[in-house]
Order: C-alpha cells, then structure tokens, then sequence
C-alpha cells in the first residue's frame, strides 16, 4: 500500500509573535510539524503497519532549510520525505497545485493508494489545500475524519457536522484530511532519530504556470484596546452603525 502524507510547519505557538513593517518577525519564531499533520502521519504509519507492508511518503511545500524539520516525519515512521522546494509563500489553491504535481511526479504519473492530510494548518486554518488537492487529481475525499476503516478497497469514515455525525463510504484511491483525536502520536525514540538522520531528503522542483489567486500583503498586529461609547438613544445607535460604522 502507498500511502502520501502532506505536512506544513507552522509556528509555535510558544514562541514570541511579532509584527514588523508588516510581516512577520521570524527571528524569535520556531517553526514545527503542524499539529492536524502529526495526526494524519500516524495514521498512515498505522495503516501501513495494520497491512504488514506498504510505504509512506511524506510530502512538504516549504524552504530548503525546513529540511532537517522534515526530517522529523522520518523518525515518526515515514519511510520516504519529499521537499518540494519553494520559499515563497504560497495561497492554497497554489499550494495544492505544487504537491499535485508533486505527487504524480514521484509516483510516476500513477496515484498513492491513500492520501492523508491535516484537517487544517493551525496559523491560517482555511482548511483548503485538502479538498483542492483532491479535486485537483480527481479522487474520491472526506474532510475532518474522526473514525476510519479501511478494509480492501474501500474506506469507511465518520466527521463530526453541525448537529450530528457523517458517515461516508469512499472506494481508494481516497484523500482525507485527519480531525484531531482520531489516534495519539507516537513519541520519537533514539533509535529512531538516529535512523532518520541517515535517511536522505529527496527535492522535487515543480514548475507552477499559474499566479496564486491570493497574495498575502499586510500583517498587522491586533488592536487589544476596546473603546466605549456612549450614546443619547435609538437613532444615534442606528446613525453610528450606518453611517459612521458602515454596518448596515
């Protein structure tokens, strides 16, 4: 069975966040895996081993320097990491276009029998590179996945949804994003990071013919100030929310 996985970093979340000039001040920044992408690689590495053989190929659109953080996924259970080189940032339609073409290029035109993702990338959290890259190679997906079963060829998964629980029944190929809950990740052992450092990190280069349909151009930092008005009544409320608030 070959099973893809792709993974982002993401910054920490303990680490200090600053805005400069609009952009983001990355000297105090440590990047990580994403955490919905910890989860999707350990359900590939236990899809692999359930089946008693296959491979799982990690996929991730990032710098050159993010390799030694890639490596990581090796030690995770990985058996193959793929860094598709690119330091700009890309939107996600762009994003999904890349590891598309990605994916087919190191499978030979042909596609993985499953493809696992995080449900969403904690910094931006669109949620938007799964369903794209799906629609993009044209299989069958589920998104925010809290149950699977996989039996031949065919894939029995629950979401959660406003109100009560999906059920979907997909037949592989199958691309699916992975909620948070649906196994615990494995910890790292010695062993295991020793290994990993021996493994090497394939670059891809893909060539991408489009422009991205959003270009991020400003970061500003939150206002935390809250301001209080006091207004003489009904019509005054109604003239601030029009006119000066341009809500209605």
């Amino acid at each position: 069975m070959n099973i893809a996985v792709t993974v982002c970093f993401v910054p920490d979340t303990a680490s200090v966040i600053e805005i400069s000039n609009g952009e983001l001040d990355r000297s105090r920044i440590n990047d990580i895996i994403n955490p919905y992408d910890e989860y999707a690689l350990e359900e590939a590495v236990r899809c692999k081993e359930r089946a008693g053989n296959g491979m799982v190929t990690v996929f991730s659109v990032a710098s050159e320097s993010s390799k030694e953080l890639l490596r990581k996924t090796l030690a995770k259970g990985a058996d193959r990491a793929v860094l598709v080189n690119n330091a700009a940032q890309a939107d996600p339609g762009e994003t999904a276009l890349i590891l598309s073409r990605a994916i087919l290029s190191v499978y030979s035109g042909t596609l993985p029998d499953l493809i696992f993702c995080g449900k969403q990338s904690t910094d931006f959290q669109s949620a938007q590179v799964p369903p794209m890259l799906a629609e993009i190679l044209r299989i069958n997906s589920a998104c925010g996945a809290s149950v699977l079963k996989i039996s031949g060829d065919k894939v029995e998964t629950e979401r959660e949804i406003e109100g009560g629980i999906e059920y979907i029944d997909m037949k592989l190929p199958a691309l699916l994003s992975i909620e948070k809950g649906l196994n615990t990740p494995r910890n790292t052992t010695i062993k295991a990071v020793m290994e990993a450092r021996k493994k090497p990190i394939d670059l891809v280069s893909v060539a991408v013919d489009t422009q991205p349909f959003v270009r991020l151009g400003k970061l500003y930092a939150h206002d935390q100030k809250r301001r209080c008005l006091f207004i003489s009544g009904e019509q005054e409320l109604v003239r601030l929310l029009s006119q000066d608030l341009k809500l209605m």
